[in-house]
């Protein structure tokens, strides 16, 4: 997990907690500095071998940030310096020797950390380019290049994952793109408050900041962040009257439906993200090789083949992430609008981070309606191969709003319906044709098996007329199943953008164990949708 590199390296201390890159408060440099014991001076070495040459910037919270030359290797190096040292230091020392023993070509290098007591200092790899919260101030990525940026992140976390260690600090200024077209993360932290399934989200994060201008996370703020600085420089995402995130492509146009899923789904707090390794690996394979990535001519195509072996997502099991992917057997990416080494400006280590404008993306076509919740206008029990009508009462508490109160099988000796049944299910109708987005479905108890379904019939409420609707319905599965599912919400959300949907199966094939036998209640059910 690299420490501090690149251009723009600002810092702030929050909660004894410290960020290096991209996020920081600068000093006012109107106040005349401080002279404190163990200060730097141009000119001076450092531990006998690294000469301080430029100082870049320097913060409240008394980190430096100095260009270097380590005169043994004649390379430029970047100095990240606090003093006095000693236990002020702790974090930023750790982080560096973790740092260390992780090598990878999308991670920034930490070459040294030393502790001088009246001073402490990391000294890592010089980075020529800029933050990507720099790049797209001037202006969103196309989706091939913020493809690019997001499988070069996820394969420096997977690197990282594969230690065990964590790196939580991954957002905007802490993902850096060199002036040759390096995408490189820098800044781990050592604080013990992420995990490596926040490392994962943040890269939906970075996609969704990197295709809209926005950040998506409004209830994790990026690090390191004060009013007017930091995240406040940053606008939240579009959001509808429930505070649901817009998704990319209703932000702006020519973002693919693909690219679009997979990013809602790893900001998405009620799916289980992919690992690292395994997001990586679904990444890499929209990437090209480097000599398409300079190339900015020609256009974004995703096509999709049928006889290759499936997304690694897919195989994983993970949710939308797997849903919609596990429909699309093969992505792949023909061309891209890059143009990294085209990308210019002033050096960006020697000028303040640049803050993102605050006006919305421009668009030329009208953004899409705002996700909200779908108006449910009847359901009800399906229950094919029973001729009892007994258990297909109470369907309409599976839509009032109450979670306390809801529909439930009765209980049976086995988990398969006592091998009685197919399964059972709850069949909605939502009055008309709408733009689907996700199925939210609460249920009483965890260990439940269940898949959705779509169809366009409505057939009697009897048990052929169910039957009816199972067959036909069983044609167009949403998304994966989930099997002896360990939590109580179920979310299905791999629908099609560009289709209509009207009635919907949520069908049940596997029973929890409830009170000495196997049951289970639905709650509640949510539809979102346009």
């Amino acid at each position: 997990m690299p420490s501090s590199a690149g251009p723009s390296i600002d810092t702030i201390t929050e909660g004894g907690r410290v960020t290096q890159v991209g996020e920081g408060q600068d000093a006012d440099e109107t106040t005349p500095p401080v002279m404190t014991f163990g200060a730097p001076t141009a000119g001076e070495i450092l531990a006998e071998r690294y000469e301080l040459v430029e100082h870049i910037n320097n913060d409240s919270a008394g980190r430096l940030v100095w260009r270097g030359v380590d005169v043994v290797l004649r390379r430029p190096v970047a100095v990240v310096m606090r003093y006095p040292g000693g236990d002020s230091a702790t974090e930023m020392l750790q982080a560096a020797v973790a740092a260390s023993r992780v090598i990878h070509p999308n991670l920034v290098g930490v070459y040294d950390a030393i502790d001088e007591a009246d001073r402490a200092y990391v000294v890592r790899e010089w980075v020529d380019g800029q933050s990507l919260r720099e790049l797209v101030a001037t202006g969103p990525f196309d989706a091939a290049r913020a493809t690019a940026v997001g499988s070069a992140i996820a394969s420096a976390l997977a690197a990282v994952h594969a230690t065990g260690m964590v790196h939580g600090n991954v957002h905007p200024g802490t993902v850096m793109i060199s002036d040759d077209g390096r995408v490189v993360l820098a800044d781990a932290r050592t604080d013990g408050a992420d995990s490596q399934e926040s490392d994962v989200r943040a890269v939906g994060g970075v996609l969704y900041f990197a295709m809209t201008g926005y950040w998506p996370h409004a209830e994790a703020p990026l690090r390191g962040a004060t009013a007017g600085h930091g995240r406040a420089a940053i606008p939240d995402a579009v959001r509808d009257a429930n505070g649901a995130v817009a998704a990319p492509r209703q932000v702006r146009a020519g973002v693919p439906a693909y690219l679009d899923d997979l990013t809602m789904d790893l900001i998405d707090g009620e799916i289980a993200p992919p690992s690292s390794d395994v997001l990586a690996a679904e990444l890499a394979r929209l990437d090209v090789p480097d000599d398409d990535y300079l190339d900015h001519t020609g256009p974004l195509r995703f096509a999709g083949e049928t006889g290759d072996e499936p997304s690694p997502l897919a195989a994983a099991g993970g949710r939308k992430v797997a849903l919609g992917i596990a429909g699309l057997l093969t992505v792949a990416l023909v061309g891209l609008l890059i143009g990294i080494s085209t990308l210019g400006g002033d050096d960006p280590q020697t000028n303040p981070v640049a803050a993102p404008s605050s006006s919305a993306p421009v668009t030329e076509e009208p953004a899409a309606p705002a996700i909200r919740d779908l108006k449910i206008s009847g359901a009800r029990i399906i229950d094919p191969d029973s001729n009892d009508r007994t258990e297909v009462r109470d369907a309409e508490k599976v839509f009032d709003g109450d979670r306390d109160e809801g529909w439930s099988t009765e209980t049976y000796n086995r988990s398969n319906f006592g091998n009685l049944k197919r399964g059972m299910g709850v069949w909605v109708d939502l009055g008309g044709e709408h733009t689907v987005k996700s199925v939210q479905v609460n249920l009483s108890d965890t260990g439940a098996s269940a898949e959705l379904f779509t169809g366009t019939i409505d057939a009697p409420s009897t048990g052929a007329g169910d039957d009816q609707i199972l067959t036909s319905y069983q044609k167009n599965q949403i998304g994966q199943p989930f099997e002896a599912h360990d939590g109580t919400t179920m979310t299905f959300d791999g629908f099609d953008a560009d289709k209509k949907y009207r009635y919907l199966l949520f069908w049940i094939t596997e029973l929890p164990p409830n009170g000495g036998g196997f049951k289970v209640g639905v709650q509640e059910m949510t539809v979102k949708g346009s």
